[in-house]
C-alpha cells in the first residue's frame, strides 16, 4: 500500500473483495505469496485501485489460494485514466432466498478484530472516523466479510471447507459494531448469490457469489 503513492488515508475504504481456493488448506507448512497491482481505475470523484496476492505451498509450488481486493481512494480520481469496469453483477433473483442466517456483533467487534493486525484509526478512533466521514468508528470490511464467509461456509458446505471453492463481494454501505448481519442466500447447484444486510435492513455486502462442491 505505501508504495500506491501519497493520500489520505482516512479515505479510502475497502471496495471489492474475492477469496479463491484452489485447494484445501493444510494444518501445517510454509506457503509463499506474491501480491501485485492488477490495475488502477479512474473514476472520477475517486481511484480504484485493484490488487491481488497469489500464495503456493512453498516446498511444491501448488497453488494455495488467490485472494483479490480493490479499494476506493475518495477524492483521488480525475487524472483521465480508464473507468474500468462497471455494471450489476451477481444479482439476486426476484424471490425469497432459500436460506437466511443472522449473526450479532459485538460493540467492541472492531477493537477485537484489530488484533488481526489491522491498525487503521477508521476503525478505532471516533476523530479519525470524523475525518473520513463518519459518525463513529466502523467495522472492517474483512470481519463483515469473515461473518459473512462463516454462514456461507456452515450453510452451504455443513461446515467442511475442503468444499468451500470461492467466495465475492463488493462492500456497498459501511457496518458499525454492535450491528447484526444477516447473510442471505440463493442457491443454484454449486453455486449461490448472495447479500449481507445490516441491522436495519440496508445491503451491506453486495453482488455476492460463492461456489463451492
Amino acid at each position: 500500500m505505501p508504495s500506491l503513492g501519497d493520500f489520505n488515508p482516512a479515505m479510502l475504504v475497502h471496495g471489492e473483495q474475492s477469496v479463491e481456493l484452489h485447494r484445501e488448506i493444510p494444518v501445517k507448512g510454509t506457503l509463499r505469496s506474491t501480491g501485485k497491482v492488477e490495475a488502477i481505475y479512474d473514476k472520477g470523484k475517486g481511484a480504484v485501485i485493484v490488487m491481488s496476492t497469489s500464495a503456493v505451498l512453498a516446498d511444491t509450488n501448488e497453488p494455495l489460494f488467490t485472494n483479490t481486493m480493490s479499494v476506493f481512494i475518495r477524492g483521488e480520481g480525475g487524472f483521465g485514466g480508464d473507468r474500468g469496469p462497471s455494471g450489476p453483477q451477481n444479482v439476486p433473483p426476484d424471490r425469497a432466498p432459500d436460506h437466511s442466517v443472522t449473526y450479532q456483533t459485538r460493540e467492541d467487534q472492531a477493537l477485537l478484530y484489530r488484533l488481526s493486525g489491522d491498525r487503521n484509526p477508521l476503525h478505532s478512533d471516533p476523530k479519525f472516523a470524523e475525518m473520513g466521514g463518519f459518525p463513529k468508528p466502523i467495522l472492517h470490511g474483512l470481519c463483515t466479510y469473515g461473518f459473512t464467509g462463516r454462514a456461507l461456509l456452515h450453510t452451504l458446505c455443513d461446515g467442511d471447507p475442503a468444499r468451500f471453492r470461492k467466495m465475492e463481494g463488493r462492500f456497498s454501505s459501511p457496518v458499525f459494531p454492535g450491528e447484526a448481519l444477516t447473510v442471505n442466500m440463493w442457491v443454484d447447484g454449486e453455486s449461490a448469490v448472495f447479500q449481507t444486510c445490516g441491522g436495519d435492513g440496508r445491503v451491506v455486502l453486495d453482488a455476492g457469489l460463492c461456489t463451492f462442491s
